[in-house]
């Protein structure tokens, strides 16, 4: 069913240029990231993300169809829990990230969110010189933040800090998983764990006095995040190089700030408008520094998007996610 539904997107999408698909992809994942907030006074920050978890689980395992429970049976027990612990590590980064975000601006979490696959993607290339990226997204985060006003919440920073240890995490578990399984069962397969592991967390303020609207409204999320940034990635990813790419992915705290404004009415000040463009540059400036010049493969769209945590992102990712 999903194939199908790719496959529509596609024609749609082949007369789109796909860094065009890239930028919808983040405005509607982080315009999903900014509507939760708005229900974080309703039902809960974590009651919201298990609301999204367990919807974007259903609505990914209804696309999946058949396909799914035949990749399951013949998975082995090691690909089995390695699922499982990128479910744990997934919820964990959702939570994190919606925590965060019900205590600091959107924008705030996305960038300390942001430094977790910063980190990874600067160690990875074990150049010395890559280090003036972490040194500038620290001091762009530094920038948002203002510690030493005494404005900003430190428990929120502080799980905004938590998401991007998960994000490392995350990334590095992907690289068990994307071998055994599709992205789009992964993906189905690592929500369906999160929405498991939130539920004692989750479930009962959501569950306490349901409003048939506020359902809807989580669902609706739900699709704006993670199924359609998905699809949309999965086709701009079979177009793009990984550098191309990794350059666009970087603008993504400043697509949560635009959007946080927008939506909920956060306005940075000068200052934080400065250390988010320290964390874009820094952002670019590290995907510069790859030069791979492969293509990326599908199979690295199911990361990103199972990242979001969106996510990052999912998400993404807040944890956009």
């Amino acid at each position: 069913m999903i194939i199908s539904l790719l496959t529509r997107v596609r024609a749609a999408g082949a007369r789109t240029p796909a860094p065009l698909l890239v930028l919808f992809g983040m405005f509607t994942l982080h315009t999903g990231s900014a509507l939760a907030v708005h229900l974080f006074d309703r039902m809960g920050s974590l009651g919201v993300t298990w609301l999204r978890l367990t919807f974007a689980a259903a609505l990914l395992v209804v696309l999946s169809g058949p396909s799914l429970w035949t990749a399951v049976r013949r998975a082995g027990r090691r690909e089995l829990g390695s699922v499982v612990i990128l479910g744990t590590v997934s919820a964990g980064m959702m939570a994190f990230y919606s925590e965060a975000t019900a205590r600091i601006p959107l924008g705030t979490a996305t960038a300390l969110e942001f430094l977790g696959p910063l980190v990874v993607a600067v160690v990875a290339m074990r150049r010395r010189a890559e280090l003036v990226w972490i040194a500038a997204a620290v001091a762009g985060v530094a920038l948002l933040t203002r510690p030493w006003t005494g404005g900003t919440d430190p428990v929120g920073i502080a799980f905004g800090l938590a998401g991007a240890v998960t994000v490392a995490l995350y990334i590095v578990l992907t690289q068990k998983v994307g071998g055994s399984f599709r992205p789009v069962h992964a993906l189905a397969l690592s929500m369906a764990v999160g929405a498991v592991v939130t539920a004692p967390f989750g479930a009962p303020a959501a569950l306490a006095d349901p409003s048939p609207g506020a359902l809807l409204a989580v669902l609706g999320i739900a699709l704006l995040f993670p199924i359609v940034p998905f699809l949309l990635e999965m086709v701009a990813l079979q177009r793009m190089s990984r550098a191309a790419f990794s350059v666009f992915a970087a603008l993504e705290p400043a697509v949560s700030l635009v959007m946080g404004l927008v939506l909920i009415h956060q306005v940075p000040g000068w200052g934080q408008v400065a250390g988010m463009m320290l964390v874009v540059a820094a952002g670019a400036g590290a995907a510069r520094g790859d030069r791979t010049p492969q293509p990326v493969p599908a199979a690295d769209s199911g990361e990103r998007l199972r990242a979001r945590g969106a996510s990052r992102r999912t998400s993404y990712a807040p944890p956009a996610c």
